[in-house]
């Protein structure tokens, strides 16, 4: 059994048999997507800072103070006091020297913006997760893109070999021309650099190649040896522009964040208290003396001037304002791309029906053309045009098509829809 899972587990790495899913899959684990996971936390951590301040603050401390006139442990009742002063053997709570030790405690009872800061967390909590699930499709949409680039490289490099199939067969036959004296021998010169050319090209697309399977192992972590095919299973659903919800979001935090520094300026409740054991030689007979003393009670705090927090306020306001104004702009932006990019798709459906024709056509030209050069009615700079515009046909098909699953991806980006639904 242990035998068979190795087997299942590293046989896609042996024929390189990745999925479109299996890359998704990665996406979601890789570093790329593990940066807003960060993100998210650090925004859980704000939700819980801000509620954290609802509980009280506890410490303890020690101290030895010196004076330069006798200082009291604790203060002393004037009955207290006149006692001391008739008996003068009763060690009197004051001394030059006094060592402490005790403990302290505050805790927020009504503090109106601290609620109002946790919802504000809360908000960036939610920007934060809508701008993980924008990413995920945004680098998903760049994956499916990388893709299709690859599926046109591959297109274009078999035309090529086609090309270069027919000119091998074309350069024997020119061969036995030349060396019967019935072809120049330049011929051979021009089909020779139209071999060369055509390897240039191949070598340009491992090139695109190399830097397209690069972007893809930066994104996943997979390094990919060749080309998946991608197909369309979903349609794409219009709504609302979903990539603008991490801007709402942030928004709507942007709304709190005013309302709390407003809440600044009213009024607060605290309670409040602390303990402490004093000990120290009585400064009337030097005799060691102990006192205990504690207090507790509650403040309202009303604040009549603070004028930084009003400018905290007004900086709060032009933030807000500047969210409104970006996501306006954003949203007009979207709607002029989302307009475009319509047309588009139907001009590129267009343009790949003309193309199909246009390749089946040339075909026929070409095939019409090798007869007529191998009877000597057609020159080779002719004939090396024709076989040149096929290939021509085909890359612009080929690019078409990729054209459009950019598009495609680029709307489904837009809508924040799920790629997943939509490529197979």
């Amino acid at each position: 059994m242990l035998k068979k899972v190795v087997i299942l587990s590293i046989l896609p790495l042996i024929l390189n048999a990745y999925t479109v899913s299996d890359l998704f899959s990665a996406l979601k684990r890789h570093s790329q997507t593990k940066v807003d996971e960060i993100l998210i936390q650090k925004a859980k951590i704000g939700s819980s800072l801000a509620l954290s301040q609802l509980y009280p603050t506890i410490g303890v401390f020690t101290s030895l103070d010196s004076y330069n006139s006798p200082t009291n442990l604790r203060p002393v009742a004037p009955s207290e006091s006149a006692k001391m002063l008739k008996n003068r053997t009763i060690p009197q709570p004051f001394s030059y020297n006094i060592a402490r030790v005790g403990v302290t405690i505050n805790m927020p009872l009504f503090v109106k913006s601290i609620y109002t800061m946790a919802d504000k967390a809360k908000a960036m909590q939610k920007s934060a997760e809508a701008k993980r699930e924008i990413d995920i499709i945004k680098n998903e949409a760049l994956i499916v893109g990388s893709l299709a680039n690859l599926e046109y490289l591959k297109e274009l490099k078999k035309s090529l070999n086609q090309k270069e199939k027919s000119l091998l067969e074309t350069e024997k036959t020119l061969q036995i021309k030349v060396n019967s004296g019935r072809s120049p021998a330049s011929a051979l010169y021009k089909i020779d650099d139209g071999l060369n050319q055509i390897n240039i090209a191949k070598n340009s697309i491992e090139l695109q190649k190399t830097k397209i399977f690069s972007l893809i192992e930066s994104l996943t972590g997979i390094k990919l040896e060749k080309e998946i095919t991608i197909e369309k299973r979903g349609e794409i659903e219009e709504s609302d522009f979903g990539i603008l919800k991490p801007l709402k979001e942030k928004l709507k935090a942007s709304k709190l964040e005013i309302k709390a520094q407003r809440e600044k300026l009213s009024p607060a409740l605290f309670a409040h208290g602390s303990y402490n054991y004093s000990i120290a030689n009585s400064y009337n007979n030097h005799k060691k003396v102990d006192e205990k003393y504690g207090n507790v009670g509650v403040v309202l705090k009303i604040p009549i001037i603070n004028k930084a927090q009003e400018e905290s306020i007004e900086k709060a306001k032009i933030e807000l304002m500047s969210d409104k104004m970006e996501l306006a702009k954003l949203r007009d932006e979207l709607k002029a791309k989302v307009s475009m990019l319509k047309k588009s798709l139907t001009l590129l459906d267009n343009s790949i029906k003309l193309l199909k024709k246009s390749i089946q056509n040339r075909k026929e030209l070409l095939d019409i053309a090798k007869v007529n050069y191998k009877i000597g009615r057609l020159s080779t700079e002719e004939y090396l045009r024709y076989e040149d515009e096929v290939v021509s046909a085909k890359a612009k098909l080929y690019q078409a098509e990729a054209n459009k699953w950019q598009v495609l991806m680029q709307l489904a980006t837009i809508y924040a829809n799920d790629i997943e639904k939509i490529v197979k």
